[in-house]
């Protein structure tokens, strides 16, 4: 790595050029070929399921927010109610907006490990992208011992 400094006074740290981004001894120095694998059956399948659950919960997450806000902001008798004692149906539906947050979080867990997880393992297992590189070492450098 390699600290520059423009005109302006800025710090900024450069990668020298002996070393690449995701090289590992594990590829032996290869990188992913990120083209290859972006054009694959594989990954489009991927990108699919992952489209196929974050959109519409989104959308719909959005939707009971915005609902929230407004009847906070615009029905005050609505949101006044009381339901026991001092808890009213803000609170209530203050609180269920958490509760949905918890509720999307497990349903996306679920989602990823029936959908998303076997459609990465096929991309992982297709070996797509893989594509030569020069080593650290043919540069006189380092291997990076993969110890993350």
């Amino acid at each position: 790595m390699t600290l520059a400094t423009d005109s302006s006074g800025r710090h900024s740290v450069a990668p020298s050029h002996e070393q690449y981004l995701f090289d590992t001894d594990e590829h032996g120095g290869r990188g992913p070929d990120f083209a290859a694998i972006r054009g694959s059956a594989e990954f489009a399948l991927l990108r699919r399921r992952s489209r196929r659950f974050i959109f519409p919960v989104s959308a719909l997450a959005m939707a009971w927010y915005m609902t929230f806000v407004l009847l906070a902001a615009y029905d005050h008798p609505f949101m006044s109610i009381q339901i026991l004692g001092l808890i009213n149906m803000g609170i209530v539906l203050g609180l269920a907006q958490f509760l949905s947050t918890v509720v999307i979080m497990l349903l996306y867990c679920r989602y990823a490990k029936r959908q998303l997880d076997p459609a990465l393992e096929a991309v992982r297992a297709g070996r797509v992208g893989r594509h030569d590189r020069c080593t650290r070492a043919e540069h006189g450098g380092i291997h990076n011992r993969g110890g993350r």
